[in-house]
């Protein structure tokens, strides 16, 4: 996945309110917090779960706990996955986020953004090279 450092890991626990866990993703612009039992990796809550399993369900963010909504099968992949690789598992499965494991640790997790940010940059470079081979110029 190339050489860019992931993204910091924002956690909540499963005995967290899901207005606990919105605080933070508002305070740290992000649609999503892992959830952590002992650093272990036991589910996800995002935004889509936010809207389906809070809002249309009549529940309260400050009396609902992170358990009861978060997505326990988490989609991870690993530090030598391809973004290609990365994107189809997104498009496939209909996600924005996932976990990154190193040796079966959890290290990072990456968005769709991170996806297209890195795309468009290889893109950038290829670009930049195949304009220098053209015009002769060495390329640095």
């Amino acid at each position: 996945m190339g050489n860019k450092p992931f993204n910091a890991i924002w956690s909540v626990t499963q005995d967290n309110t899901v207005f606990e866990a919105l605080e933070l993703m508002a305070a740290k612009n992000i649609g999503a917090v892992l959830v952590l039992e002992d650093n272990e990796l036991i589910g996800i809550f995002s935004e889509r779960d936010y809207a389906r399993k809070v809002i249309l369900q009549g529940r309260a963010s400050r009396d609902t706990l992170i358990r009861e909504v978060m997505t326990s099968k988490v989609i991870t992949v690993e530090t030598d996955q391809k973004i290609e690789d990365c994107m189809q598992i997104m498009s496939d499965k209909h996600i924005r986020h996932l976990p990154v494991n190193e040796h079966g640790r959890l290290v990072g997790i990456i968005s769709i953004n991170d996806i297209v940010s890195a795309i468009m940059y290889e893109q950038k470079e290829h670009i930049n090279t195949l304009e220098s081979y053209i015009s002769g110029s060495p390329y640095y």
